[in-house]
């Protein structure tokens, strides 16, 4: 694991070089945690979603390789990139089904059980993603760690990698983010500190 973990690092680097030949190396090396990252957020969908694991991780591909200003870090910071790509994919997946289900020029169909789940689904992604931004705002850092952890599935400790800081740093800000998520989704109530 060390050596691929290093052989990673080096490619990243040398795609930030320049070295396309480095990006083509590097895929087959990153596909299978991709992938696992794709299938821990699908699994917090619905059922049925009609994003499938192979089209988020392709898509992530695809914005991860338009990223021309990224100077890799190393693995980490690699999958950290790519977990909030995948959020951002899959939130503006749920953008696209609100507007399709309030009229965005879809076909009208009788509503069932899974199209109400599908809408309640949609809604709650919504709304944590809001709540995140709220968070973000107030305190960018506890924004990031819910991000890594909850959107990317991240250990804590790759999360302590990935940002720069201590394990007991993102175990306690994770602690008090989940908390202010907890609450701002249950009750509405931010108190804004």
């Amino acid at each position: 694991m060390i050596t691929a973990t290093n052989d990673i690092t080096r490619l990243l680097v040398a795609w930030s070089d320049g070295d396309q030949s480095a990006l083509e190396q590097l895929l087959p090396l990153v596909n299978d945690e991709l992938r696992r990252l794709a299938d821990h957020y699908l699994r917090r969908e619905r059922p049925g979603h009609s994003m499938q694991t192979s089209a988020l991780v392709n898509e992530a591909y695809l914005r991860l390789i338009d990223q021309k200003n990224v100077r890799w870090q190393n693995r980490a910071h690699f999958f950290g990139i790519a977990a909030q790509l995948m959020r951002r994919i899959l939130i503006d997946h749920a953008r696209k089904a609100q507007y399709t289900k309030r009229g965005g020029g879809a076909i009208r169909v009788s509503l069932n059980d899974m199209a109400l789940a599908t809408e309640t689904r949609a809604v709650e992604l919504l709304a944590v993603d809001e709540a995140l931004e709220k968070l973000t705002a107030m305190d960018a850092r506890k924004g990031r760690v819910v991000e890594l952890r909850f959107f990317g599935g991240l250990t804590e400790e790759e999360t302590a990698e990935v940002m720069g800081v201590s394990l007991p740093t993102v175990q306690r800000e994770w602690r008090a983010a989940k908390a202010w998520l907890h609450r701002i989704l249950t009750t509405g109530e931010s108190d804004e500190s």
